[in-house]
Order: structure tokens, then sequence, then C-alpha cells
């Protein structure tokens, strides 16, 4: 059994962290906040978020020490938020994840650099590409918390190490989906929720459902230009290679689920931080005020600046990304983006 290392404690690293204890896996769980470890281990549970969860503190060793939780585990999970990574794992040596594996959960790119997480860890840890994974959705924390039934998807060039990770997160209310496209559904994971930033605003104008469908509709389209000059697969809703010789069940098109249908609860959910985000933008809050208001950490804003830096050299045909952009970073008003926005909607 695989010693796991949870790195964060925010909603999506919690929930992720109830998974696993769920499966009875042993978590060494690294927890910034000195405070929130001791309200952990008198009460049970989470101060800060999804404190409807109550844990078996005997499957969890909790520490403020991060080198002592990387020591002590064999996979680590990054669930640390994107525009934080660097100020919190820079400070370790090169060589910290040595033999480790590490699991993803981050859904955005590194402000700092505009590079995915891979690329991070490969440049500063020598992290091979062949040890990274990536876990995403369609999947929200609360109702991870609820147990509603939810899918995630386990990403990486290794696809039996990528099996073997997804089977000690599968659970009666977990159903795990394997693929090998790291790059692409890492992308689509930040793009996502640039878009949804977008929904929010949209919602906060006052805009409509009949809108809303033609705006995601379009969102779609554009992530889809722009994954397929990083050479994703599977984008197309409709297209799958053959059947499985086993099941005889049609092999699984990524579009359907990790890209499509993570793109729509983004965009739709009440708990979808990046559209609350949105809806506060377009209501009118400043920028400041709605990252205030909300004490959480939408990606989709970093995500939104670093997406147009790094399509400079890429060219895809983004005017929706463009727009959110130019509301999010250079103070345009949201009605006139979304005028923009309006102008190139089929």
């Amino acid at each position: 059994m695989e010693k796991f290392g949870m790195l964060g404690s925010g909603s999506w690293a919690t929930a992720l962290t109830k998974i696993l204890t769920d499966k009875q896996q042993r978590v060494n769980w690294w927890i910034r906040n000195e405070a929130n470890v001791k309200h952990l281990r008198a009460r049970r549970h989470n101060p800060a978020h999804l404190n409807s969860v109550n844990f078996d503190l005997s499957l969890l060793h909790l520490s403020t020490d991060l080198e002592e939780i990387i020591s002590l585990s064999d996979v680590l999970v990054i669930g640390i938020p994107s525009a934080f990574i660097e100020e919190t794992l820079n400070q370790l040596p090169a060589n910290s994840f040595e033999g480790k594996k590490v699991l993803s959960a981050v859904k955005g790119l590194l402000p700092g650099s505009n590079i995915l997480l891979n690329e991070y860890f490969n440049q500063r840890f020598g992290v091979p590409l062949n040890d990274y994974f990536a876990v995403l959705g369609p999947c929200h924390a609360e109702e991870v918390a609820a147990e509603k039934l939810s899918y995630l998807t386990f990403s990486g060039v290794d696809i039996p190490v990528a099996s073997q990770l997804a089977a000690c997160f599968t659970t009666d209310y977990i159903n795990t989906v394997v693929n090998h496209d790291i790059l692409g559904v890492q992308y689509a994971a930040v793009l996502k929720n640039i878009y949804a930033i977008g929904a929010g605003m949209a919602h906060g104008l006052d805009y409509g459902d009949n809108f809303l469908s033609v705006y995601i509709a379009n969102a779609a389209d554009e992530m889809a230009e722009f994954l397929r000059r990083f050479g994703a697969e599977h984008i197309v809703v409709g297209e799958h290679q053959g059947q499985d010789p086993v099941t005889h069940r049609k092999t699984p098109n990524y579009a359907a689920s990790v890209y499509l249908g993570d793109l729509l609860v983004t965009c739709y959910s009440l708990h979808s931080r990046n559209r609350t985000f949105g809806n506060m933008i377009g209501k009118g809050y400043s920028v400041r005020t709605a990252q205030l208001e909300m004490n959480m950490v939408a990606e989709g804003y970093n995500a939104a600046r670093c997406i147009y830096m790094v399509n400079q050299s890429v060219q895809a045909p983004m005017p929706i990304v463009d727009a959110i952009y130019q509301v999010l970073w250079e103070q345009l008003p949201p009605a006139q983006g979304f005028w923009q926005i309006e102008q190139v909607l089929v």
C-alpha cells in the first residue's frame, strides 16, 4: 500500500484526504497552520474547510513540518493553490522529491512563470514526467464531503501506475477514469476556471440561461482549439477509438468528462468559487474586494493572465479569454467585456 502525503489543507485537499481515509489509506498531512492541526486533533475536522467531514485520526499523521511529511510519503498529493506553490516549495532541497511520485491536484499555472506544475517539478526538483500524475474532475469538494456520486480523472504517461493511484481513490461515491493526456487535462483545468469566472460575470450582469448556454458552448470550442495546438487527444465529443476488448464498452472520450464535464460543472455550479468570484465582478465588486469577501482562492484569476501570456506564442484564437483577462487585469468594465464577447458568439 502506498504511503500518501497530502500537501495543503484547503477544501479540495481536505476532500481528497477524506476519500483516501474512507479507503483506509493512511495519510501524512501537511497543514501550514499549527492552530488548525491542534483543532483537527481535538475535534476531528478541518476548522477552515469542509468542517462537516470527521476524520479517523488513527489514519492521519498531522504535521506543520513540510520536509517531514515528504520524507514519510511515497506519493505526494499537491493540494496547494498554484499561486502559493513556489513560495511554499522553493524552500526545499532540490532532492526532496527524489524517488517520489507526485500527484497534482492543482488547477492552475504557476503565475510567476506561466508554466504547468509538471514543468516546475522537473526544473526545480528533477521529477521526470513518468513520475508525475494529475487528478482532475468534474468534481466539487462540497459534493465529495456529502458523498454525492462524483467522477475523478487520473492522468499520467505511466498508465499502470495511474490506474493504481486511481484505485486508491475509488469508493462507493467516487468513480475514476484513467488517461495519459497529462498536458491536455491540466490546460483544460486551467481554462475551465477562466470560463467559469466569465459565466459568473454573465450572471452578475443579468444575462440569462439562454445566453449562458451559448457562451459555454463557444468556450468549449475555444478551449478545444487551444488544446489541439498542444496535442491534446479525444477533445471532440462523440469520437471513440474502438471498444475495450474485455468489457466491450466504447473507449473513454475525455471530452465528455474531464474537458466538457469539468467546464460545465464549474460554470454552472453554485459550489464553484470561480463562478462566485465572477458573479461579484459582474455585480460591480473590484477584484480586491471580491477576493477579500470570498476568503478563498479563485484559480481562474491568475490563470487568465497566465493563459493570455502563454497564448502570445501559441496564437490560438481566444476572444473569450482575452475579454475576461481585460476585465480582470486591465480594468475593462465587465459590461464592455461582455459586449465584446457577444460579437464573437455563434
